[in-house]
């Protein structure tokens, strides 16, 4: 499939515990629509692990933006969100949200410790989860007079489209979906057609 039309994420939770010189790190993975999702997993999170002494998280979104931020949450300048971030690129991952919560061992483990300690913890939570690969499409809506049905079902056809809504009223009225990098050239097929509206 070409990598323009798809892409991977998570579409089940993921859980793991890594442990290091008494230090337990938690590990979460998530799927995430918006930077909005983000904030209240990490309210609960922080709820529900008050006791902990960081709370680390990293988190991608969508592929055409692909806006990220990562945070080390007070630990040492890049030595825990940017692994984490890291280890969410390396599954190729989009709209995911990995969190990983320290409870610290009264050893200290080094900057080296640290990185391979987020970096596990967040590489098991991602592999503990379900990882799915998902289209990129555009929805191209027509409307056009019943005889065009089958001109219309032919060029649908063609471009391997899948239909999300038939409306029959006294003009036919569908709904496609098109892949992202397809979209433009099945548009400008349909264009071509006499008396059909692109909605």
């Amino acid at each position: 499939m070409n990598s323009i039309d798809a892409y991977k994420t998570i579409d089940a939770d993921g859980e793991a515990i890594f442990k290091d010189k008494g230090s337990k790190f938690l590990g979460f993975a998530f799927h995430v629509q918006t930077e909005d999702e983000v904030k209240i997993i990490q309210k609960n999170l922080r709820k529900k692990y008050f006791d902990a002494r960081h709370h680390v998280y990293a988190f991608r979104l969508g592929p055409e933006e692909n806006f990220y931020r990562a945070s080390d949450d007070g630990e040492p300048a890049n030595s825990s969100g940017p692994p984490v971030l890291g280890q969410i690129k390396s599954f190729e991952l989009f709209y995911t949200l990995v969190v990983v919560v320290r409870y610290f061992g009264g050893t200290k483990l080094g900057i080296p410790g640290l990185i391979n300690a987020y970096k596990s913890a967040a590489q098991m939570a991602i592999q503990n989860a379900h990882i799915t690969e998902r289209l990129i499409s555009k929805v191209l809506r027509i409307t056009f007079p019943y005889e065009l049905m089958n001109d219309v079902m032919k060029l649908a056809s063609q471009c391997k489209l899948e239909t999300s809504e038939r409306i029959f009223e006294q003009n036919v009225t569908f709904s496609f979906l098109v892949a992202a990098s397809s979209f433009d050239d099945c548009m400008q097929k349909f264009e071509k057609l006499h008396k059909l509206v692109i909605l």
